[in-house]
């Protein structure tokens, strides 16, 4: 292998230096980072062992992630407590446990599943589906059962119900034949991947480097932003069997290292975390003509495979239906919610609520998500190690440039009058906190452009009006909406009644919506965030994507099952459900959920089940 050359940003695609400075604004770029010669080692590592450990024996690879579980749960309550730190938060309350969830417990809970389907493929080549999950639907479409997969999924996970769509094309046949596809070559060759993390959610990028080991088969580099460099020493420690067979390594990323290990013809792969900006910077050259020419040609800056997993806006869609107060209730602080993790969120938190125009609840919905909003913990933006992007409020302010300071009274009249452009701006927040602020009055037209700096609205919340209280016309208008204005294509959520899909015509509606959506990921009743925190369901940008047009992303991640083609994942849950989930920002005992089910992850016993319950059950 070569080595580097004296000046390694010379010899780097001129966009990857700009990659670390967009995910982190260029002061945490000038960070420690890992010098040319010690990323150089690194790479040979890797490249020494990549060989040997894309034909290792699935068998041998189970057992490889199984003996992850000690360390990664040892190193759970110390990630927790990093991360909390960066985020205000303290680690010891409540507001702990969506860290908790969206951290050590997802990572685990994959760690596990992973194992489980290496060890169906070393018994049979493939990944165990249940009987009967491969199907074809009325319209001639496959779809696959993945989740629950067993009785403890179920308990565990409430009421959630997920299926996978498969491309157009699909066959049972061609679905059983391309699972596991890497595991189906004889004499694979693997490769090094590089995984950039560009400010995801902490835990994604390493997540996503279990993915590129065990699923694509290549041992990886892990670029790890100045963002989340405290988690470094606690990742080596837990990743320790990896790193001790050169099967991964993680090293501290400036401009430098990123554009080093990029554009290194020793890296085989890239995959990429964080916003789209950070992708296309990364991809074609930092904003500018030079960029703009060389996407217009179709010209990256390096030619090799690239994969990712970006951010976007995420929109709630509420169908229209005269609701009972308890059940809206529970759906606004399933927003609330989702708004309270928005600066850790990695792109599947709420960002615009699409109504119908004339809802007659919407008063009501508005007076209680301001309620709710009013109890949940506000985001910290803490002078060292910010968890949102440190330009964001500026952003923000910008955004908001323009717009009318409106009260919140003022949209609580009639629903028969549109809301008002304006800007709501709910409570005073203290020193190092971001407001809740909600942007009123927005029109189909206009809503992709004021959403379009999507970094910027962490605690910020789009309203838009579409259609009209009929649920079809509703359906038909927020599908354009969202396809044709809305930056983004990771996630969606859309909140109906199950006494609505009765009626023949709406149920239609509903099903045609689901297919027409563009996003990777819809969660009806439920917020995206329950699927992704499952870590059994694949995870991405819808397939429409492209290098040039990137979206959210290209590629899924969180596939045990190792499904492909995909084009969606489709998740259904109730109404409501009891008891009230652990990411609700209302349940008082949500940490303690959150280190209970990381435990439970690891060794998943009918006890440590019963002891997840009861947590859950005093909340």
């Amino acid at each position: 292998m070569p080595p580097f050359p004296d000046s390694v940003s010379s010899a780097a695609p001129a966009g990857s230096a700009a990659f670390l400075e967009t995910a982190a604004g260029p002061e945490a770029a000038r960070g420690a980072e890992t010098s040319p010669v010690e990323l150089d080692r690194a790479l040979a590592e890797l490249g020494d062992a990549a060989l040997g450990f894309a034909r290792m024996p699935p068998g041998e690879k189970a057992a490889l992630l199984r003996s992850l579980l000690p360390g990664l749960l040892a190193a759970a309550r110390p990630e927790v407590e990093a991360s909390c730190a960066a985020r205000g938060l303290d680690p010891g309350s409540a507001a702990s446990g969506d860290v908790w969830l969206a951290g050590p417990c997802a990572t685990i809970t994959y760690v596990r599943r992973l194992a489980e389907a290496l060890e169906d493929i070393a018994a049979r080549g493939r990944p165990r589906l249940g009987r009967g999950a491969v199907r074809a639907r009325a319209d001639g479409r496959i779809e696959v059962d993945v989740f629950p997969a067993d009785r403890k999924d179920a308990l565990l996970y409430g009421h959630l119900r997920a299926r996978v769509l498969m491309q157009p094309g699909a066959t049972p046949d061609s679905v059983r034949e391309a699972q596991a596809r890497f595991y189906q070559q004889r004499d694979p060759e693997g490769g090094v991947a590089l995984v950039l993390d560009a400010g995801a959610a902490a835990g994604a990028p390493l997540r996503d480097v279990l993915h590129q080991l065990f699923v694509e088969g290549r041992v990886a580099a892990l670029a790890l932003s100045p963002r989340h460099a405290a988690l470094g020493p606690l990742l080596e420690s837990a990743l320790a069997p990896l790193l001790a067979r050169g099967l991964l390594r993680v090293v501290r990323g400036g401009p430098e290292a990123g554009a080093a290990l990029a554009g290194h013809p020793a890296v085989s792969a890239v995959h990429i975390t964080g916003p789209a900006s950070a992708h296309d910077a990364l991809v074609w050259g930092p904003p500018g003509p030079l960029s703009a020419r060389r996407r217009a040609a179709g010209e990256p800056l390096f030619h090799k495979p690239i994969t990712s997993v970006l951010g976007g806006v995420s929109p709630v869609l509420v169908m229209p239906w005269l609701y009972g107060e308890e059940e809206l209730w529970y759906q606004v602080r399933s927003l609330a919610s989702q708004l309270a993790r928005s600066a850790s969120s990695g792109g599947q938190e709420a960002t615009a609520l699409v109504l119908p125009r004339g809802l007659v609840q919407r008063p009501l919905l508005l007076r209680m998500l301001r309620r709710a909003l009013a109890g949940a913990p506000r985001l910290h933006v803490p002078p060292a190690g910010p968890a949102v992007d440190p330009h964001a409020e500026a952003r923000r302010e910008a955004l908001a440039a323009g717009r009318a300071a409106l009260e919140g009274e003022r949209l609580e009249g009639s629903a028969d009058a549109p809301l008002p452009p304006g800007i709501v701006r709910l409570g005073a927040p203290g020193s190092g906190e971001l407001p809740w602020t909600w942007i009123t009055g927005l029109s189909e037209a206009d809503a992709g452009d004021a959403l379009r700096d999507v970094e910027a609205l962490s605690g910020a919340l789009a309203v838009v009006e579409v259609g009209t209280s009929d649920p079809v016309e509703f359906l038909e208008a927020a599908t354009r909406l969202c396809n044709d204005h809305l930056p983004g294509t990771l996630s969606a959520s859309i909140v109906a009644h199950p006494i609505s899909e009765e009626d023949p015509a709406v149920g239609a509606a509903l099903g045609r919506a689901l297919l027409e959506l563009r996003y990777g990921v819809i969660a009806v009743n439920q917020p995206p965030a329950a699927v992704h925190a499952a870590a059994a369901l694949p995870w991405g940008g819808h397939p429409s994507a492209t290098l040039t047009d990137v979206h959210s992303g290209l590629g899924f991640v969180h596939n045990p099952a190792m499904l492909g083609p995909i084009e969606k994942t489709i998740a259904r849950a109730p109404l409501t459900t009891f008891p009230r989930p652990p990411s609700f920002c209302d349940h008082r005992r949500a940490h303690v959920v959150g280190e209970r089910l990381a435990a439970c992850a690891a060794d998943p016993g009918w006890g440590a089940v019963a002891r997840v319950m009861a947590a859950a059950l005093r909340g």
